[in-house]
């Protein structure tokens, strides 16, 4: 099986790399600002937002499946454009699509989401990512979208460094935010089973413990040995901007249909 991982320089793109050169799989990746620093894993530069590059590469490399990692949180066109670029594209090449979601596309409630419940944006970056799942639905019925959450792990990790910043007094975390953090070994390991298998359609791919930002700095703090005490947090209900608060997202879903096991947050952290 050949793959184009799309994104191969963000944290999760490379750990899908990382996992399928380990399996003897063929990978090449494709990077924007970030270069891919892996062994037996080319990289090809490429800017999502123009079509005609996309389309072109995919013909070129003829890749078995894609899995689309890529987004920018303040850049509509990376988001949403090139999600729907790069779902042509891999159609017309006849390759598995595997595209990656989030659950910031939700507005937030008490209840769990189910995989089929439609997107409810509050915020710029949630609203690319529903319009990035609906052209992605329209031009492929026959791609999974993988709706995660925080994605967590080692430094590299956004999350984990948002944890690190709050500890020094350098960013604050919401006591009020809740998500359901998932390990990047986990995610990327899911996301190479669905590679290979035909599941279609929305699939919530998340840890099973919800923890709101403030617990996962304390989470983090603990792993690393810091005083929980030195964090710093506010409330998201008192931020100018709306934000999505309660999003836990229901994955019993995924744990039926993979072998990779989804870790709690509190395990992940536990070594």
């Amino acid at each position: 099986m050949m793959l184009l991982v799309v994104g191969a320089g963000g944290y999760l793109g490379g750990e899908v790399c990382r996992q399928a050169v380990a399996a003897g799989e063929q990978v090449a990746g494709t990077v924007h600002r970030t270069p891919v620093r892996l062994p037996g894993v080319p990289s090809y530069p490429l800017d999502l937002r123009d079509r005609v590059a996309v389309r072109d590469l995919i013909t070129r490399l003829r890749p078995d499946v894609v899995v689309n990692t890529a987004y920018r949180i303040d850049d509509w066109a990376v988001t949403a454009d090139g999600a729907a670029h790069v779902a042509l594209a891999a159609a017309e090449a006849g390759a598995r699509l595997v595209h990656l979601s989030s659950d910031a596309l939700h507005a937030g409630r008490p209840a769990p989401y189910g995989d089929d419940v439609a997107p409810t944006p509050v915020y710029p970056y949630g609203a690319a990512k529903a319009a990035a799942e609906t052209a992605v639905r329209a031009i492929d019925p026959r791609a999974v979208l993988v709706r995660t959450s925080l994605i967590v792990g080692d430094e590299r990790s956004k999350q984990v460094q948002l944890c690190l910043d709050a500890l020094d007094g350098r960013a604050r975390l919401f006591t009020d935010e809740f998500r359901c953090p998932i390990a990047v070994q986990d995610l990327a390991g899911a996301v190479l089973e669905l590679a290979a298998a035909d599941h279609a359609g929305v699939l919530n791919v998340a840890g099973p413990e919800a923890v709101s930002r403030a617990e996962l700095g304390v989470l983090v703090a603990r792993w690393r040995g810091i005083d929980p005490a030195r964090l710093a947090t506010a409330r998201a209900a008192d931020q100018p901007q709306a934000r999505p608060a309660d999003v836990r997202l229901d994955s019993r879903r995924a744990v039926g249909l993979l072998t990779t096991r989804l870790r709690a947050v509190s395990e992940i952290f536990a070594a």
